[in-house]
């Protein structure tokens, strides 16, 4: 008995290594490694829109290939037809695939489309943004937008035309440079979950209308698109009283405030002392020209005298808000007694609703790679269709998850390493993603390009920090001042101290019309710019 009970362990240990084993041999219904080259089994398109070139390429630090995007600012497009088409209507389908954004993602695609069959005499290299798909499945981020999409094309089978099904409040887009590996398992339950690095994301339900927009099931009515409001349909609840009179002692012409006749002139106020005066450490700069520059003037500085003093100038008694102030008179409002609501078309039945136990998805006949990205780098890597979850789970664990585990150790490597030369402790760099999150707060655009300045600047210099968020706080706090109770508008610059704004760089290409202008400018004589008669 004792030598039967020490053989049961090993006797599992075989059982467990043998199902590992039979689920790694077992042949996926579509796999590629990307371990040869991609050339011949894969077509490019010949559209003229995608001039952007793929490469098989190593991951960078890794010895294993991928599909690379090699340029910037271009548009990709490359499909393989597969042997075999993939019903997606029978059981369990697990679509999954590895994508390393090498240079980050700014703006641009890294997902799939998962095409349905095409229709009769269309080629590979013609394959381009109007080729149906039946999925669309991947990462996508440019400006506002931050999601992996997960798009449906269904047929409606009233109307004969697909309609675009997107999944709601989809997963963002991991930020960094490392291997993600996406994964969408779709049931025959109606469930679909997204995975991301084999993590649940999201998890939806293909019939919910609270799960894809707009709803694969159209709603049972809809308005009546040739009804029509009547003309005297009233919709306003509330009416000026029509009995109402103004009061005879409303004087309207009132003013909002007055001079405080009580106010006092503060002790100690200097009224023979400008708030401004010439900064007696300037001098005449030696190349300082009369005739074309005009006289010198030393610029102004604040007066030391009045930092210290309640003011300075002539004192003039400060305005209070008028107590005899009312405004323009208006009627009050009373009940509209016309009042009928507000109008609405009669509802009438819908034609193209219909009902759906399960969705009628298109097979899937090819695979492709349609996008348009500002950055290159994005390697895509072992694209997998399978039937059974454990399968897609073991290619993660044999080729996704060595590959990030080993890029994980190299970034934290490089953080410490960049910790230590620019000085920035990991709480200072979450500090600072903060202070840029702030600087994104809609009431305080105004002051966003100065919020930032502070912040890079206190990048540069960590031992700052604390003073940058005092900065940063009072500049808030300055502004929820000035909301709530309004603040003194700035005064107008003085010509004197008017000063050319620098013209902001752009990546934009010139117009014709601005390169001959250049042109002209660069081949006329240098003309020596009119100095202000206060510049230093």
């Amino acid at each position: 008995m004792t030598g039967g009970r020490q053989f049961l362990p090993q006797l599992l240990l075989l059982l467990i290594g043998s199902l590992a084993v039979h689920i790694w041999a077992a042949d996926p219904l579509f796999y590629e490694s990307f371990d040869e080259s991609f050339e011949g089994r894969w077509v490019v398109s010949e559209k003229e829109d995608y001039t952007g070139v793929w490469k098989h390429s190593k991951s960078d630090g890794h010895e294993d290939y991928g599909l690379l995007v090699s340029e910037k600012a271009r548009k990709y497009a490359i499909v393989k037809e597969i042997d075999e088409v993939v019903s997606l209507k029978d059981g369990t389908v697990v679509l999954q695939f590895e994508v390393r954004l090498q240079n980050g993602l700014e703006c641009g695609g890294a997902y799939l489309k998962y095409l349905r069959p095409q229709d009769a005499g269309w080629i590979s290299k013609e394959f381009d943004n109007g080729s149906p798909y039946s999925i669309m499945f991947g990462p996508d981020k440019c400006g506002s937008t931050n999601k992996v999409h997960f798009i449906l094309q269904h047929k409606n089978p009233n109307t004969g035309k697909f309609v675009e099904h997107h999944l709601k409040h989809p997963p963002s887009v991991p930020s960094d440079k490392l291997t993600h590996v996406y994964t969408a398992i779709l049931k025959p339950d109606n469930e679909l979950r997204i995975l991301v690095d084999g993590d649940e994301k999201k998890k939806a339900n293909f019939l919910s209308a609270d799960d894809f927009e707009p709803a694969l099931i159209p709603p049972q009515t809809i308005p009546d698109p040739d009804d029509k409001k009547p003309e005297d349909w009233d919709e306003r609840a509330k009416i000026p009283d029509p009995d109402a009179v103004k009061p005879e002692d409303w004087d309207e012409d009132a003013p909002m405030e007055i001079v405080d006749e009580d106010a006092v002139k503060p002790e100690g106020w200097l009224d023979d002392e400008p708030e401004e005066i010439d900064d007696p450490e300037a001098t005449k700069p030696e190349d300082w020209d009369d005739d074309e520059d005009g006289e010198w003037e030393a610029p102004k500085i604040d007066n030391p005298l009045c930092e210290t003093a309640p003011g300075c100038g002539e004192w003039k008694k400060p305005m209070k808000k008028n107590p005899a102030y009312k405004g323009k008179w208006h009627a009050p409002l009373i009940d509209n007694p016309n009042y009928k609501g507000i109008w609405k078309p009669q509802q009438i039945p819908n034609p193209e609703y219909f009902e759906l136990d399960k969705p009628d998805f298109e097979p899937i006949a090819a695979i492709g790679i349609e996008i348009w990205t500002m950055q290159d780098g994005i390697l895509f890597d072992s694209i997998l269709i399978d039937s059974d979850e454990k399968v897609a789970e073991s290619y993660r664990d044999k080729t996704w998850k060595l590959k990030f585990e080993v890029e994980k150790e190299k970034q934290k490597a490089e953080e410490a390493a960049a910790d230590q030369s620019d000085g920035l402790s990991s709480f200072q760099k979450k500090v600072f993603d903060v202070l840029y999150n702030i600087a994104d707060i809609p009431f305080l655009e105004a002051y966003k390009t100065k919020i930032i300045d502070v912040i890079e600047k206190g990048e540069k210099q960590p031992n700052l920090t604390i003073g940058i968020l005092v900065s940063i706080v009072v500049v808030i706090v300055t502004v929820l001042f000035k909301i709530l109770f309004g603040g003194k508008k700035p005064a107008p610059l003085k010509p004197t101290e008017t000063k050319t704004a620098a013209a902001p760089e752009t990546d934009a290409p010139a117009s014709s019309t601005e390169k001959e202008e250049e042109d002209e400018k660069e081949d006329a004589p240098a003309l020596r710019p009119r100095r202000s008669r206060r510049e230093t």
